[in-house]
């Protein structure tokens, strides 16, 4: 059972799954950074100055005891949470359309393999028979 558990592991299909999710993680931080860091200020800034993290729709407001601490906080819906993650997958899957999209174009075009000669047709072929069978 471990011989089988080493070879499933050192075959190339799991080794580029394991690259490709690493990979995934770091692309998914560097895209996470531009979009909240980038473009979020940007989409913002045509918004009127808003900021979507921010926008919450408070179901209860949070309670404060007598010495300023809070003793229940509040509760609130994050629909400006839900904006930005619309917004991030938005500009995800365009950069990866745009990635797909060079990678793609850089393939070289399958070559197409010669076409078969085409063979006698049946009428040929009967022909033939009957010929042979005059003789």
């Amino acid at each position: 059972m471990l011989k089988e558990f080493k070879n499933f592991i050192l075959t190339g299909n799991v080794i580029d799954f394991a690259v490709a999710v690493i990979l995934a993680g770091a692309v998914g931080l560097v895209v996470n950074g531009f979009v909240a860091d980038i473009m979020m200020p940007i989409v913002g800034h045509f918004a009127g100055g808003i900021d979507f993290a921010d926008m919450k729709y408070v179901l209860d407001e949070a309670v404060t005891g007598e010495d300023g601490a809070v003793t229940t906080p509040e509760n609130a819906i994050m629909y400006g949470k839900w904006v930005n993650a619309i917004i991030n997958l938005i500009i995800v899957g365009f950069v990866l359309f745009m990635i797909v999209k060079a990678y793609n174009k850089s393939k070289k075009p399958a070559e197409e393999a010669p076409a078969e000669p085409a063979g006698p047709t049946q009428e040929e072929l009967l022909s033939e028979i009957r010929d042979l069978l005059k003789k």
